[in-house]
């Protein structure tokens, strides 16, 4: 069976920048079945649990990539060096696992799938991917928001 990378709140890992999970049943299976990389991409980047909410500001995750755009919390802090390293810790463990698929939490700026928070803090969302989203689809890996997706 295939490896399959999905973000480490859905797996139930309390790392979200609340401090809490965002656990799916379809996620925890995909790990009770061995078949799960779990990974998260801000705590791997360095960002502690708790931390300030975090926004894309100026475009999503490829900008990010592509430095045109910047992650900045909601003190104003720039955590773009993080959220960057902890993109490419994710892509490490895919491909050092075989992993071509992942299932990510939606929304998030790391994470998000096909749209993300707009960088202004009111909940609005823009079309788009987080950065770890954005790095991966670039290494080839389908990215989908739902185990149920696969």
């Amino acid at each position: 069976m295939e490896p399959i990378v999905v973000s480490a709140c859905l797996a139930g890992v309390p790392c979200r920048y609340d401090g809490r999970a965002k656990t799916s049943p379809d996620v925890v299976g995909l790990v009770e079945a061995g078949r799960a990389v779990v990974v998260c991409p801000e705590g791997a980047g360095g960002l502690p649990t708790p931390r300030p909410p975090a926004e894309i500001l100026g475009g999503d995750g490829a900008d990010v990539l592509d430095g045109r755009a910047r992650v900045v919390d909601a003190t104003g802090a720039d955590c773009t060096a993080e959220f960057v390293a902890g993109a490419r810790a994710a892509l490490a463990a895919a491909e050092a696992a075989g992993a071509r698929r992942a299932v990510l939490m939606a929304r998030s700026p790391s994470c998000g799938c096909e749209r993300v928070y707009d960088g202004t803090f009111t909940g609005e969302l823009r079309p788009g991917d987080g950065v770890t989203a954005a790095l991966l689809r670039r290494a080839g890996i389908e990215v989908v928001r739902s185990a149920a997706e696969l």
